[in-house]
């Protein structure tokens, strides 16, 4: 029996942490089940930073807020954890202390909120015998196996907003807005943002593009009287024949993805001005997609999502994920989350073997796309 549970926010932060925090704990209360707060992901779970979660104090008014009240932790991989030893940097497989944590602390099941990295982790600590329940969460929205992550959502308002801003500036100054959101391998954000806000052409990760595509595009909106056009671009869009784009190089070992993308926009953004004659600007949105408070769509998914995972807990359902399925909730094994990437330690990046939700040719999304007539640069 479920009596003592523990939730970890791992990976970039999101809209909506907070709303399933509140969602576990509320669930967990009604059912007399203490709750706990891992500190700052899986490096709070290797040095055993917890604090007790409960509705009426630490965990109360939190599901309006943005970002995590437990904190998040990013490229923290422990099955291959960076240390110093002898002023050198070495990295060790550190999950075992881990799970002794876990165990001495008494928890009988861990909630890991996060992608896909962070459920590949998950799934490994299943493997070592903790009872684990991951809920999806990413603005990318590309976690297999679910046909929505929480903070998405949140994510493509706050770029709509934007686009819907950037509208009045191009057609005031006759320019071609671009405006870059986040999509590392995934094109969803830059899609329905490109759909919502009414831009004219999208790139996006899935379909390399052909600049001179897009640049016919807005060449047929001058002819038609349009002198302005707006753009948006996926930061892991790439040319056909041509890489992502990349800002820089990390180090933070094996098993984690350590390139920083960035300034594919201006890339795209000074092409076009190049090949049209109208001036360009870009905007690259960053990390305003992460923060601030979550649409009412996420506080109600994160919800159900916290909800659901106390309740797969209580029914002793676990090394699974919880997801949404054909618009229910419902879960699946992590096994099937990571299909293919099945190595210890090997936790996320664009391979072969990472299983990672991205558009198809045949979503209704880039189906309506096509038929409204945006862009896609092929």
């Amino acid at each position: 029996m479920v009596k003592k549970v523990a939730i970890l926010a791992n990976g970039g932060d999101v809209s909506g942490f907070n709303a399933v925090i509140r969602g576990i704990v509320k669930t967990a209360e009604n059912n007399g089940v203490e709750c706990y707060g891992i500190i700052e992901g899986y490096r709070g779970l290797l040095n055993n930073d917890i604090i007790k979660l409960d509705s009426w104090k630490t965990a109360s008014g939190i599901l309006t807020k943005g970002g995590s009240i437990i904190g998040s932790s990013t490229n923290a991989n422990v099955f291959n954890y960076k240390v110093e030893e002898n002023g050198q940097v070495v990295y060790k497989d550190l999950s075992d202390v881990c799970v002794k944590n876990a165990n001495d602390n008494g928890f009988d099941c861990i909630f890991t909120l996060g992608g896909d990295g962070t459920q590949k982790s998950a799934r490994d600590f299943s493997l070592k015998g903790l009872n684990i329940i991951g809920i999806p969460k990413t603005i990318d929205n590309d976690v297999a196996c679910t046909e929505i992550t929480f903070g998405y959502n949140t994510a493509v308002s706050v770029a709509t907003d934007a686009l819907d801003r950037l509208h009045t500036t191009g057609e005031t100054h006759h320019r071609i807005m671009v405006l870059e959101v986040m999509g590392r391998y995934a094109g969803w954000i830059a899609l329905e943002s490109a759909i919502s806000g009414g831009a004219d052409v999208a790139l996006i990760p899935e379909i390399p593009y052909d600049i001179n595509k897009a640049a016919d595009k807005i060449k047929e909106r001058m002819n038609n009287g349009k002198r302005f056009s707006i753009v948006v671009v996926a930061e892991g869009a790439m040319p056909k024949g041509g890489t992502i784009t990349v800002a820089n190089v990390r180090n933070n070992g094996i098993g984690v993805d350590n390139t920083k993308l960035g300034g594919i926009g201006e890339r795209v953004a000074r092409e076009l001005q190049e090949l049209t004659g109208l001036e360009a600007r870009n905007t690259t949105l960053g990390y305003m997609q992460r923060g601030g408070t979550p649409t009412a769509f996420d506080r109600v998914l994160s919800t159900k999502y916290g909800a659901k995972a106390m309740e797969l807990a209580m029914e002793g359902k676990f090394g699974v994920l919880t997801v949404i399925k054909n618009g229910k909730l419902d879960y699946v094994s992590l096994e099937d989350v990571v299909g293919n990437n099945k190595q210890i330690g090997a936790v996320s990046g664009n391979t072969a073997e990472s299983n990672i939700r991205k558009v198809t040719m045949d979503d209704d999304l880039v189906k309506t796309a096509r038929n409204i007539g945006i862009n896609l640069g092929d």
